[in-house]
């Protein structure tokens, strides 16, 4: 089975930084896109970033200019540098994959979530 495992939440100052890691890992045959999602609370979840195979990028009105979205393919991993960090980016930040997953003669469709890492923002 494929697994997400995330990295990089923590606290801090309103304006500091934090970079969120994602890597992919177990019977992987393709990844084709990557995102990052956040729930804040008494909030619905939202995507904030997402990324393509290709590199192509989209981001949430409210984050566009603060956060870059990366990945490195070859590492099955997806990154988001976090700058100009807000109090309205508290959040549990959950990462995403879709693609391709399983062996030869049976492949199957990839969905599948992190278990999520907290960021507060806060003074």
């Amino acid at each position: 089975q494929v697994q997400l495992v995330e990295s990089g939440g923590g606290l801090v100052q309103p304006g500091g930084s934090l970079r969120l890691s994602c890597a992919a890992s177990g019977s992987i045959v393709s990844i084709n896109s990557m995102g990052w999602y956040r729930q804040a609370p008494g909030k619905q979840r939202e995507l904030v970033a997402g990324i393509n195979s290709g590199g192509g990028t989209n981001y949430a009105d409210s984050v566009k200019g603060r956060f870059t979205i990366s990945r490195v393919n070859a590492k099955n991993t997806v990154y988001l540098q976090m700058n100009s960090l807000k109090p309205e980016d508290t959040a549990v930040y959950y990462c995403n994959a879709d693609g391709v997953a399983g062996t030869p003669g049976n492949y199957r469709y990839l969905e599948v979530w992190g278990q999520g890492t907290l960021v507060t923002v806060s003074s």
